[in-house]
């Protein structure tokens, strides 16, 4: 029986308040802000620098002298931990520097001086995404509950996805744009399922580093601005600096004001049940006329004008 969670995953931290479970956590990280109470739950896991305050090429390079010095991304409260006395932690396989890792649940397993349950998520697909609410569903004992969420949502995909349009635009979404970084995980799928025809990367690809002239080549009908962690705010402020760049403005989507900012945060970058709205904005933003019924959360999405 689970009495105490710690959650080293966002996402994982939205689907056990979907569940009705947020009463079995008692630790998370500073990246668990959704819903808006997993913020007043104790922190076991903070950042080693302040990223709000840094701009994304300052990210860019923090992280790779991080990663070159071998110096850790995270801050682990241990003395809160051995107070917490978890029996389940869960934790993720996905990327070393958006969440705690392998490596550090072999710290806390050490320091704690007993080894918990543990379920490590590593999602790399929309179906991944949504089996792993049940995953979660059945560690503490809501299995019935996860089933009915995952059958919700598969629902509200395949709406999207059998809606038939003639137009499948090309389009790249970007996880990160100083320097340009290409979406991979379920990025590439979400956009095969609202209807575009996604560029460079596939499904099940890590994010990666590309060259401005793989874009150019490409020159798709549609690019998609959503940088990991970002909020549309945070993607508009971003943008400024690109829009001086010639050769960004060279672009075919560019010049047609075909260029959208997304909330990444909250549709995106995480693998949480929202990736579902993810994949409706995504319908609304290449098919329009198709899904112009569908009811997106307010500033989950924008154009983004040559113009202006």
């Amino acid at each position: 029986m689970v009495n105490r969670i710690v959650s080293f995953l966002p996402s994982a931290t939205e689907i056990l308040y979907l569940l009705g479970c947020q009463h079995l956590l008692y630790g998370v990280t500073h990246q668990c802000n959704f819903p808006s109470e997993a913020k007043s739950k104790p922190l076991v896991i903070n950042s080693v620098f302040d990223s709000e305050s840094m701009t994304s090429l300052q990210i860019e390079q923090k992280i790779q002298e991080l990663a070159k010095l071998q110096n850790e991304y995270f801050i682990i409260n241990f003395d809160l931990l051995k107070k917490i006395q978890p029996d389940l932690i869960i934790s993720q396989g996905i990327c070393d520097v958006c969440s705690p890792h392998n490596r550090e649940m072999e710290k806390v397993i050490r320091f704690l001086g007993y080894t918990p349950d543990t379920l490590v998520l590593d999602p790399h697909t929309v179906e991944d995404v949504v089996q792993n609410i049940v995953d979660v569903a059945k560690s503490v004992g809501k299995v019935k509950e996860g089933l009915e969420i995952k059958t919700s949502l598969s629902n509200r995909i395949e709406n999207v996805a059998n809606t038939n349009e003639d137009k499948n635009p090309r389009v790249i979404c970007l996880e990160w744009f100083d320097p340009f970084y290409i979406c991979g995980h379920w990025v590439p799928q979400m956009v095969e399922i609202a209807g575009g025809i996604n560029g460079i990367s596939k499904t099940g690809d890590r994010s990666r580093k590309i060259e401005f002239s793989q874009i150019s080549q490409l020159d798709p009908d549609i690019l998609i601005l959503l940088p990991c962690g970002f909020t549309l705010d945070r993607v508009l402020s971003e943008y400024v600096s690109l829009k001086r760049n010639e050769d960004w403005n060279s672009l075919r989507a560019v010049q047609n004001d075909m260029v959208f900012a997304v909330d990444a945060m909250s549709y995106f970058s995480r693998p949480s049940p929202r990736l579902i709205i993810g994949i409706e904005i995504l319908a609304k933003i290449i098919n329009p006329k198709s899904f112009a019924h569908l009811v997106v959360p307010v500033n989950s999405y924008t154009k983004l004008r040559n113009d202006v």
